[in-house]
């Protein structure tokens, strides 16, 4: 009898099956459910930023440059300007808003929609904005995304043919010979141009006034007239320069030497230990723009600077092509800011 209670019992037990209902199924049923919830939620959320990405561009795309016409960023914009066109399927229109250190230009992006088609293409002014100005308006860091890194390019020391130099090491010592008079000519306080020249001054020990112009058209003139007696730019417009003897080159500020001007020896090389400034460029977009879309601008700005023809002008104007997307264009402008912000504090240099 009790065998056969047993047995009864055993028929009458509850049964806990993973396919009828149990405690283990319904959990798993419930999870099943939320997964599937949080997926559709996950594809709702991404419809509309990759619905964007394949509709854009859908009008023409403005790359604000925020110097002046006639600079390496402005050159490396229209250089650029014309593949990335073909590869966006949309006219690339430069737009020059130059002033107060690059962040009028700069503040223009800052503000626009964050669609993909308003754009910056920024240098070593953008890493430095928070240092020099009290109060942008914007966050040099935090209110733009950056889309690719895009060109590099040594920096010539000039100076006019009447100062009394013909290598750094006279340069230096007649600097230290009239301390604060001689007039260094910049593209304005913050500048990549700007920061070579505080750089100059923090190693070498050297002392000269910085005098900031609106553009490096106006710097040349002023460096050839002989109102400025040195100055630290592009080697796209002193190189030629030099060769008709309208200015004296002396040395170049990179590392290494320039495969523009080969003969012309490093500041490094020349006794300032440690020199190393350059020009950088990359692009830009506002912050809040959908990753899709910045995708898509950096894979076409990467096929613009793999084409022969910009290749070629880039060495022309000895432009170093820079590879890197998104992400490594975030942690560069960072590393960039992190750098030079302790010079300009050290030198006292603010903008005026």
């Amino acid at each position: 009898m009790r065998a056969l209670a047993r047995r009864a019992g055993d028929r009458v037990k509850p049964a806990v099956s993973p396919r009828r209902g149990g405690r283990g199924s319904l959990a798993a049923l419930a999870g099943n459910l939320a997964m599937h919830r949080r997926t559709l939620l996950l594809a709702a959320l991404a419809a509309p930023s990759l619905a964007l990405a394949q509709d854009y561009p859908a009008r023409p795309v403005r790359v604000v440059v925020p110097f002046a016409a006639g600079g390496i960023i402005d050159v490396v914009a229209r250089i650029l300007a014309e593949p990335l066109a073909r590869r966006l399927g949309q006219p690339v229109v430069i737009e020059n808003l130059p002033g107060a250190g690059a962040t009028i230009g700069a503040r223009a992006v800052a503000r626009a929609a964050p669609d993909g088609h308003t754009l910056l293409l920024s240098g070593a002014a953008h890493a430095v904005m928070a240092a020099l100005y009290a109060d942008l308006g914007f966050d040099p860091l935090a209110d733009f995304a950056p889309v690719a890194l895009l060109g590099d390019q040594p920096f010539v020391v000039a100076v006019h043919p009447g100062v009394p130099a013909e290598d750094v090491p006279q340069l230096l010592a007649w600097l230290r010979a009239r301390p604060g008079t001689a007039n260094f000519a910049t593209t304005g306080i913050g500048a990549a141009s700007h920061l070579a020249g505080e750089l100059l001054k923090s190693l070498a020990r050297v002392e000269f006034t910085v005098v900031p112009y609106r553009g490096t058209p106006q710097v040349v003139t002023d460096l050839v007239a002989g109102r400025a007696d040195l100055m630290i730019d592009s080697q796209t417009l002193l190189a030629p320069l030099a060769k008709e003897g309208r200015v004296r080159a002396l040395a170049i500020t990179t590392a290494h030497r320039s495969a523009l001007l080969p003969a012309l020896p490093t500041l490094a090389e020349s006794g300032v230990a440690g020199y190393a400034a350059s020009s950088w460029q990359a692009l830009q977009a506002p912050a809040g723009t959908p990753a899709p879309i910045l995708a898509r601008l950096a894979e076409a700005a990467a096929a613009a600077l793999a084409e022969p023809g910009a290749r070629a002008r880039y060495a022309e104007a000895g432009i170093e092509p820079l590879a890197g997307g998104p992400a490594e264009a975030a942690r560069f402008i960072r590393a960039e800011a992190a750098k030079w912000a302790p010079i300009l504090q050290a030198t006292g240099a603010k903008a005026g």
